[in-house]
């Protein structure tokens, strides 16, 4: 562990800065094999190379040991990993020969362990262009295939693809019956079915013809409130859709990961799946209602926000079916979840691999893409301030020391140089803060 640090310092937006107590870390403890009180899924990201060309429309360039050391640290905790899902990263810079290649040596990494392992099947090697229903189709099953034969569980992704060609259609419910139908019949085992709400990517407006203002068009200004008349009849008719999508395919489907911010949606439909259909969250906001459950149902997980809570997420479920140890752990988290997941909701990304870099989970705090901009200094500030109140700072010197060396990078003072306006900080500090 690192040498403590006086305080955590922290930066307003209007520049002002701060310092408060850093806590200790939780003391939890590794189960000996995967959860079992719930099925939880943490969506992980990549790292890339720090000397890699990480810019807007490089091709991905990962470094491999700390991508794959990253998915047994989470299997470690008795987390599942869903791979290639970071929909903050597949559609912004992770491309399809890099999410290819994620896949198979994932699929080899849990095996090698006995870890859970989902991976994400879409349609985006096809151009980002119209396309026609059968291409849609064969996109997907070219993905779909390649998944199976790395020996992967498979969620059938969301497509843009898909979207666009519904929205064309006089009737965008039959579109999507047609292309999950034709794609479920050539799976060799049961796939989980993907909801994503346009909060998380607008090019999925009206998913499984829910109609437009199903969530928040504008990213920036938060999802639509559940209560809103016109939001929950439009994810009624999308929440049709689905079922009739699951009556079509039988045993072919065997869960739903639903990602609207919308907890109202998720428990009405999960209400109503069919027997042996699991429901799971994908709502980084409402996580800890919907686990715990409502006493005739529970949701799974399969949530970015695992990504960054490893260690609590773990002993929260590992707590259940006590469910106030439950919500006195996790319930703390989602404040942070919140914070990372705000509007504009597609960089949350950001977030995960920033608080991955502060646990020591990767070299340097950069993204594919250059992603690791999305994020003001002043965001970043009060995600390191949540993630401290809430415990998800697994070596809180270390994650301090960084957290102190980026804001030096910027200029602004940290507790050791405090009233010593200009102090050049500490090169050897600084070197990989930022590649």
């Amino acid at each position: 562990m690192s040498a403590r640090p006086d305080g955590l310092t922290l930066l307003a937006d209007d520049g002002t800065v701060t310092t408060e107590p850093l806590r200790e870390p939780l003391a939890v403890t590794k189960p000996a094999a995967p959860l079992t009180e719930r099925v939880a899924y943490a969506a992980a990201h990549v790292v890339p190379r720090t000397a890699a060309d990480n810019t807007p429309g490089a091709p991905a360039d990962l470094d491999w040991d700390a991508t794959l050391a990253f998915r047994h640290h989470l299997w470690s905790w008795g987390l599942g990993v869903a791979d290639a899902m970071d929909t903050a990263q597949r559609n912004m810079g992770l491309d399809p020969a890099a999410t290819r290649e994620l896949i198979t040596r994932s699929a080899y990494e849990a095996r090698s362990v006995g870890g859970r392992l989902v991976v994400g099947v879409n349609t985006d090697d096809l151009p980002d262009t119209a396309a026609s229903e059968q291409e849609v189709v064969d996109a997907y099953v070219r993905q779909l295939h390649d998944a199976e034969d790395a020996g992967a569980g498979v969620v059938l992704m969301a497509s843009r693809h898909l979207a666009r060609l519904a929205r064309s259609e006089p009737d965008p419910a039959a579109t999507y019956r047609r292309v999950y139908a034709a794609v479920l019949a050539r799976a060799s085992a049961p796939v989980v079915l993907h909801w994503l709400g346009e909060a998380f990517d607008p090019a999925l407006a009206g998913y499984f013809g829910a109609g437009a203002g199903a969530t928040a068009r504008d990213g920036r200004s938060g999802v639509a409130a559940a209560n809103s008349r016109g939001v929950a009849a439009a994810n009624s008719r999308g929440a049709a859709t689905v079922l009739d999508i699951m009556g079509d395919a039988g045993d072919r489907v065997s869960g739903i990961k639903m990602s609207l911010l919308d907890a109202r949606a998720e428990t009405d439909l999960r209400a109503r799946l069919p027997e042996g259909v699991r429901m799971y969250t994908g709502d980084d906001h409402h996580y800890v209602d919907l686990i715990a459950g409502d006493g005739a149902h529970h949701s799974d997980a399969l949530l970015g926000a695992f990504a960054a809570l490893g260690p609590v997420a773990s002993a929260a479920v590992q707590a259940l079916p006590d469910e106030v140890a439950f919500r006195e752990l996790l319930g703390p988290t989602e404040a942070l979840s919140r914070h990372v997941f705000s509007a504009p909701v597609w960089h949350y990304k950001t977030g995960i691999a920033f608080l991955a870099w502060l646990n020591g989970h990767q070299p340097a705090f950069t993204m594919v893409g250059g992603l690791h901009a999305g994020r003001s200094l002043p965001h970043l500030s009060e995600t390191v301030r949540l993630a401290n109140a809430c415990g998800a700072l697994e070596d809180p010197p270390l994650a301090a020391q960084r957290w102190h060396d980026l804001l030096a990078l910027a200029g602004v003072a940290a507790p050791a140089t405090a009233g010593r306006r200009g102090s050049a900080p500490d090169a050897a500090h600084l070197a990989g803060v930022v590649a």
